[in-house]
């Protein structure tokens, strides 16, 4: 592993990074949540903090040790990290719980929009020599009745064989095994990319802190982040996963589901390995 991008990808650098990507996202929202719907769930989630104060006795030292974490959570800048590794994966299954096409997961806090566009065929931006095993993932964009979704947006990034995401180390190019294909006439798609690899998220700064204290590890297994979309039709946000990979049973992040493990076989000229997925799209 790179010793540069080990001392350049710290919890500090990505949380900032992270953050800024969320605000810049909210910017841009038109969500509003009403003062009934802030009531319900605000006193429900300090309704069973209440209660758990109670039923564990929580000490003054805890409390306050409590108190000095958060306030170092946001002064690191890890709250998207924070909530997007504990909480998301929960959210998310409420949001998609009445799906009938493709599974969903979550996001997680590297996502970065406009990535470039590509043709059906295509290889992923990277540096000359990317390490890590060569990778076809093919597959075709259908709607839930069957139908092949021409010019579906297949948006894919993923980390690198060290681990790291592009524009969350400083040190990778701007769109480093990121892109956004578009899918052919029959919605078909074929994506030239590397495996990417597990990976802790940072460890150095308050989340690493409360891995530490609960006695956790910090691992998430190998996995391609996708956003699939077509015109009439819901987006889908997703993760793949590798079959037998680390960490696949126990990602810290609890977004592995079993749909989403992927198999990948040898490709006969020996150059690296292949596999198909395909994305059914539910209807807006």
């Amino acid at each position: 592993m790179s010793d540069t991008i080990t001392d350049r990808a710290t919890a500090a650098a990505s949380g900032a990074a992270a953050t800024e990507q969320f605000r810049a996202k909210q910017r841009s929202s038109t969500a509003d949540v009403g003062t009934k719907r802030v009531d319900t769930l605000v006193t429900e989630l300090l309704t069973a903090a209440h209660d758990i104060i109670r039923r564990h006795k929580v000490t003054y030292d805890e409390y306050d040790a409590l108190k000095s974490w958060l306030i170092q959570v946001g002064e690191d800048g890890e709250w998207p990290l924070f909530l997007d590794v504990w909480l998301e994966h929960v959210v998310e299954e409420v949001a998609n719980e009445n799906r009938q096409g493709s599974k969903g997961t979550i996001e997680g806090p590297y996502y970065i929009p406009g990535s470039p566009s590509l043709p059906a065929e295509a290889t992923l931006p990277m540096r000359e020599a990317e390490e890590g095993t060569p990778l076809l993932f093919q597959g075709q964009v259908r709607s839930v009745d069957g139908t092949p979704l021409t010019g579906a947006a297949v948006e894919i990034w993923h980390a690198d064989n060290d681990g790291y995401y592009a524009q969350f180390a400083s040190n990778l190019p701007e769109w480093n095994l990121r892109g956004t294909v578009i899918a052919d006439d029959t919605g078909h798609f074929w994506i030239h990319t590397i495996e990417p690899a597990p990976y802790q998220i940072p460890t150095d700064g308050s989340c690493g802190r409360l891995i530490a204290a609960a006695g956790w590890h910090a691992w998430r297994p190998a996995h391609l982040h996708l956003k699939v979309s077509a015109p009439g039709h819901q987006l889908i946000t997703t993760q793949l996963y590798f079959e037998g990979g680390n960490h696949v049973a126990d990602d810290i992040a609890s977004a592995v589901k079993p749909e989403l493990i992927l198999a990948p076989t040898p490709v006969s000229d020996g150059s690296g390995r292949e596999v198909t997925y395909d994305f059914v799209l539910d209807r807006a």
